[in-house]
């Protein structure tokens, strides 16, 4: 027992237990004590925070004021997901409620348009099924490393639907103005954006206008970020950048992505849209301003951002 520092001893005696399931009694022989000196060490490790016991509820989602936040919000939903560990896990507990919401809200003959996030990717994967449906792709590609990519998104969910699907065969951000303005006029990515203006169910995501919050904002030189920003840029969506208020930002941008518009989003009858962490409380709450949200589906961290901005119990 005196073989390790007795920090040591502790976080050792905390695995043995804990972790790798060894009574109290083989742990014992282990270190030379008694069963007894064992209880005492587990409990130590306890109280000096050196083994943490963290119990969560499968239904710890459920006890957000989810309708009374909606209401605070001015959104027809909120949803939270289920609560998990770490980055990759909240981002497939998004995917999935998503793909949840998505397939309860489509009927048949509905015209689904979906963009294009690591979240949005995974949620595709989830859907299992759909009425026959036309999908819709709303922007155009933008690869990211370990993931898929839109057009992936767009045939996975066409099959599953047995409908129509358009895709947009280019990528969201083009070199230049005459580029996107060349690809926008090719009969497929055309019939594309005009379909978005028929759109009964749109699915998107949420991205703040800072470094890390936005794939986009990877995508473009430093010239049209500050641009973005000095003219109030907190949101992006699909390529498009909001302000504060719920205004549409104009700046270089627009001339050089191949996506749905602001408008076509502010027409669509229902807007799921997803998000996640506390940094992007503020992009969700201009997105709202903007009217492009009528679902939102959030992790607790941001949700609990907001609720806290709006004095909303959670």
């Amino acid at each position: 027992m005196e073989t390790l520092p007795h920090d040591e001893l502790l976080a050792s005696v905390g695995r043995d237990y804990y972790l790798d399931n060894q009574s109290k009694v083989q742990i014992a022989e282990h270190y030379g004590v008694s069963r007894f000196q064992v209880a005492r060490l587990l409990e130590e490790a306890r109280s000096l925070g050196i083994v943490r016991i963290e119990v969560r509820s499968p239904n710890a989602a459920q006890s957000v004021n989810t309708a009374g936040l909606a209401a605070a919000l001015g959104v027809d939903r909120v949803v939270v997901s289920a609560d998990a560990v770490d980055d990759l896990e909240i981002r497939e507990k998004l995917a999935l409620a998503a793909a949840q919401e998505l397939m309860a809200a489509a009927r048949p003959g509905f015209t689904i348009g979906i963009s294009w996030s690591r979240t949005l990717d995974r949620a595709a994967r989830h859907v299992t099924k759909l009425p026959t449906c036309d999908i819709v792709q709303l922007a155009g590609a933008l690869p990211v490393a370990g993931s898929g990519n839109s057009l992936e998104l767009i045939q996975h969910l066409g099959k599953v639907s047995g409908g129509s699907t358009w895709p947009i065969w280019a990528p969201l951000v083009v070199e230049n103005a005459a580029t996107a303005q060349s690809l926008s006029r090719q009969p497929e990515i055309s019939e594309a954006l005009t379909r978005a203006d028929s759109l009964d169910v749109a699915v998107v995501a949420i991205g703040a206008w800072t470094p890390g919050l936005s794939t986009v904002w990877d995508r473009v030189d430093n010239a049209v970020r500050l641009e973005a920003s000095n003219a109030g840029a907190v949101t992006e969506c699909s390529g498009r950048l909001i302000d504060k208020d719920g205004n549409e930002v104009h700046s270089g941008l627009d001339s050089r992505i191949l996506a749905v518009s602001l408008k076509q989003l502010q027409n669509t009858p229902q807007v799921i849209a997803v998000a996640q962490g506390a940094a992007r409380a503020d992009a969700v709450r201009a997105a709202i301003r903007a009217g492009i949200i009528s679902t939102l589906i959030a992790d607790r961290e941001l949700i609990t951002s907001l609720a806290t901005a709006t004095e909303e119990p959670v």
